[in-house]
């Protein structure tokens, strides 16, 4: 069986000679250090690909030693290749993989969510927001993936989340073949905010 790293590898490497989106190296381990300091119960992502940041968040999970994940992806030939990953990573315990458009997968989390990954298509950044608002609990935190590359067709989500929390952009100089510079948007989420 293939070690951890070996396959988080493998998926760097069909990410990039694939030109399937990632997150990249850089802001893996910000996504990985944040999830250590803020210690979530339940994960929400949108946007599975192949498990590329599923596999650093789970590894983070594993750490932690609690902690879960809930993952919405559209494409049904990436989330099954992202399952056939998370397996071979050995992490698929921790891990729900749904296939749909995120935004109508949201709606059927029930439970609280403190940490919500959006890495989709950026116009959906927002519906999904709306879709999980709901379940999100006081103090949840938001990241939201390609806030530069991004920003004017996640504008609607932008405007929301900046008008009315605490958020915070962060800048990253990654090694992509399709992107050399991009940022991360970190959320608090506040009831008090709605």
């Amino acid at each position: 069986m293939a070690s951890f790293d070996e396959v988080l590898q493998d998926v760097d490497r069909r990410c990039r000679e694939q030109h399937v989106p990632m997150l990249g190296g850089e802001k893996a381990k910000f996504l990985a250090d944040l999830i250590t300091q803020v210690k979530p119960t339940l994960i929400v992502e949108c946007g599975t690909a192949i498990g590329y940041s599923g596999l650093w968040m789970a590894r983070t999970l594993q750490t932690l030693g609690s902690g879960r994940i809930i993952t919405a992806e559209l494409n049904p030939e990436r989330a099954h290749a992202a399952r056939e990953n998370f397996a071979r990573a050995g992490v698929s315990h921790l891990i729900d993989s749904r296939i749909g458009d995120a935004s109508l997968v949201l709606k059927t989390v029930q439970d609280p969510v403190d940490f919500l990954f959006l890495d989709n298509g950026y116009g959906n950044y927002h519906p999904c927001f709306t879709a999980i608002a709901s379940r999100l609990v006081d103090g949840a935190t938001i990241v939201a993936d390609n806030v530069g590359i991004g920003a004017d067709a996640m504008a609607d989500y932008l405007s929301h989340v900046r008008g009315r929390y605490e958020s915070k952009t962060h800048w990253f100089d990654i090694n992509l073949p399709w992107v050399k510079r991009d940022a991360i948007e970190v959320t608090v989420y506040r009831k008090s905010g709605q």
